[in-house]
């Protein structure tokens, strides 16, 4: 059977620095949109105007990654409380979970949204956490 296919609707999204987000340290797009949904790829604690890990412990990179989210998420219009699902990577699982979930907490001001959390035995740049959304209209 030989069934045509719509074409895709698929945009694909990358920000400069000067919007608050970090370069790309890798072949991918910083957010891909299909209808009314939005993929974000995992964002680094990394500041948007280096290129560098920022300093301190889970608490200031998990502050820094939710910054450059929230910076993705305003180009298009969203916010976090626009998230449908959040995954979470976190380098040392037991030792960053609950200051992690400390700080995540405050990222809402709506219900939360989906979420999965998962141990990781390294990220790049040397971080302690990662984070990616799939947000909607």
């Amino acid at each position: 059977m030989n069934e045509s296919r719509p074409a895709s609707r698929k945009e694909t999204f990358v920000f400069a620095p000067s919007d608050g987000v970090p370069p790309q340290v890798g072949p991918f797009a910083h957010a891909t949109r299909l209808g009314d949904l939005v993929f974000l790829t995992g964002q680094m604690p990394t500041d948007p105007a280096t290129g560098e890990l920022v300093a301190g412990g889970i608490v200031e990179q998990a502050e820094q990654v939710r910054a450059n989210l929230a910076a993705v998420l305003a180009g298009f219009d969203l916010t976090l409380d626009d998230a449908l699902q959040v995954r979470v990577y976190l380098r040392h699982f037991d030792e960053h979970f609950e200051a992690f979930n400390e700080r995540y907490r405050t990222w809402f001001a709506g219900p939360l949204p989906a979420r999965t959390t998962i141990g990781v035995t390294g990220l790049a740049v040397g971080a302690l956490v990662e984070v990616d959304v799939t947000a909607g209209r």
